[in-house]
């Protein structure tokens, strides 16, 4: 069943208002192009018959020209010749030539109006099938940036990642113990690459450093007082 019943409903119509309303937009449009698209061809084959049409009469009418001015040369020429009952006859003849045009030129000129008309709907027609299909190719973008949108979403609210996130934290976490661990036994120590030792522990192990040497020069001297004396070699 079409969206529309007339050419006339499609000129008129307002797409805002026809998608507003369907429950499948897509769908809607995808049938108003349609028919749209079968009407123009409709449209577009009067327009080809109503040419032909008026083209066979124009023809005519200048044929019917063509006789009338032959039968009135044609009665000048009886009345030259004193032949006055050929050129009635001639005259008469003119008559119906002039009559049938009479008949055939107001059909000529309701042709050219309805082609004019015909011409307008036309143009109509095509910015009414050019902005459906602009609107179609709107839903169409829209459609696929939705479910762009909608796959980006899924992929941040996935339990998955989350998971994987929570435990890549956690793996950082631990290193970062490690390597505390690591760094706290060197705190303290002199020498530490990369940590310059305090002027307090410098001066720390400045008095650690003279303790040991001092002790070190008391038990040399208690060791040489403890060892016994050699005794002195006699006079001969």
């Amino acid at each position: 069943m079409g969206i529309f019943s007339r050419l006339a409903d499609i000129v008129n119509s307002n797409l805002n208002s026809i998608l507003a309303s369907a429950e499948d937009p897509e769908k809607i449009i995808r049938l108003i192009i349609q028919e749209m698209e079968d009407t123009l061809v409709e449209v577009r084959s009067s327009a080809v018959r109503t040419i032909a049409e008026r083209r066979d009469l124009e023809r005519k009418v200048e044929a019917l020209k063509r006789e009338e001015d032959e039968w009135q040369r044609k009665a000048e020429l009886a009345l030259t010749r004193g032949r006055e009952d050929l050129a009635r006859g001639a005259l008469l003849a003119k008559a119906h030539r002039t009559q049938a045009r009479a008949t055939l030129e107001p059909q000529i000129a309701q042709l050219v109006g309805g082609l004019a008309q015909q011409n307008e709907d036309i143009s109509k027609l095509q910015a009414k099938l050019a902005d459906a299909k602009a609107r179609e190719r709107g839903l169409a973008a829209r459609r696929t940036t939705a479910g762009n949108r909608l796959k980006v979403r899924e992929k941040l609210h996935d339990d998955r990642i989350s998971d994987a996130f929570f435990r890549f934290e956690a793996a950082e976490r631990s290193l970062d113990q490690l390597e505390g661990r690591v760094e706290a036994y060197d705190l303290g120590r002199s020498g530490t690459p990369g940590v310059a030792p305090t002027l307090e522990q410098e001066l720390a192990n400045l008095e650690a450093d003279t303790g040991v040497e001092d002790e070190l020069k008391a038990l040399k001297a208690r060791l040489n007082n403890s060892m016994p004396t050699a005794p002195e070699a006699k006079s001969e």
